[in-house]
């Protein structure tokens, strides 16, 4: 296989599992021997855990634990009760992953990530640096400054952030969800401009989209980083600790796609200091979902935070 080729294993990871774990009954797929070292994959938007479908495989064979959870409003995750809010702001997706590892009985894992995922990993790493073996994240520190928010990013960056705006609209809320798939399609061809998946790997991936509260987690989590949404007053404690931009001390490797099309690759300087132990800073040849377009380099960062 060609890792640039999303034309390959169009077949979906099983068996699904589920946990409750804190607010939500998160679906999981798990790979590799029980006992060996715990590795967790996190998603981003809008993807889902097939991101991790080249991945899984090479981490197990090495003797990895291997976690890959569908994030809150994704695939079969559900949350518990009717009554709690559909939040998607940062603290909750972080908080999330804590609750997964509670519920597995894992005590320490590694956490890696792009995209939404890789901000559940750095949130997980800043906040609950006990928890986590070593971090792999793709671009760099996702962590949202939310007190600087409308402060303008450079005009490239910004059109590419169309969605985000859009999705700022009831306008926007109203297209995603007559259009979630539609959306989704246009913004992985936008973002990983070299990727040439198939209408079967999209397809697999889509169906994670239909998911009941997918389009209020994800509205709120586009609105709430901007500070124009609630988030659930169970995580403002945690969105207060966040908002000092904590150090994140654990053990870091930090990607960048050459080619992402929503995340200019970096030299990894301006995010230098939020990583006190920063093993390294690579710019991979892949797009936004580096993890699927790049397995392999992926994988070999993972498992340097395990030697």
């Amino acid at each position: 296989m060609n890792d640039r080729d999303g034309s390959s294993q169009a077949q979906p990871m099983q068996p699904i599992k589920a946990v409750d774990a804190g607010v939500l009954s998160i679906a999981y797929v798990e790979s590799g021997p029980a006992d060996g070292p715990a590795v967790i994959l996190l998603h981003g938007y809008p993807y889902d855990i097939h991101s991790y479908v080249d991945v899984a495989p090479r981490l197990a064979a090495q003797g990895c634990r291997v976690i890959v959870p569908y994030l809150r409003g994704y695939g079969p995750t559900r949350f518990l009760d009717p009554s709690t809010p559909r939040s998607g702001q940062q603290a909750a997706i972080g908080a999330d992953l804590i609750a997964l590892m509670d519920a597995l009985a894992i005590p320490r894992a590694v956490f890696a990530g792009y995209d939404w995922g890789g901000r559940a990993a750095c949130v997980g790493a800043s906040l609950w640096p006990e928890r986590c073996t070593g971090l792999v994240s793709v671009n760099g520190y996702p962590i949202q400054d939310i007190a600087r928010a409308v402060e303008p990013a450079p005009v490239p960056r910004e059109f590419a952030f169309w969605y985000q705006w859009y999705f700022q609209t009831e306008r926007g809320r109203a297209g995603l969800a007559a259009n979630r798939a539609e959306i989704a399609r246009v913004l992985w061809q936008q973002w990983s401009p070299n990727w040439r998946f198939d209408d079967a790997t999209f397809a697999r991936a889509a169906a994670a989209f239909d998911n009941p509260d997918h389009v209020d987690v994800v509205i709120n989590s586009y609105r709430h980083r901007y500070g124009s949404a609630a988030g659930d007053p169970r995580y403002d404690e945690l969105e207060r600790r966040l908002a000092a931009l904590p150090v994140i001390t654990v053990p870091t490797i930090t990607l960048d796609g050459d080619s992402d099309g929503v995340i200019p690759a970096t030299d990894g300087t301006a995010h230098a200091a939020k990583f006190s132990n920063r093993i390294a800073h690579r710019v991979i040849r892949a797009g936004h979902n580096l993890p699927q377009e790049e397995p392999a380099a992926f994988a070999e960062a993972i498992m340097e935070m395990l030697r």
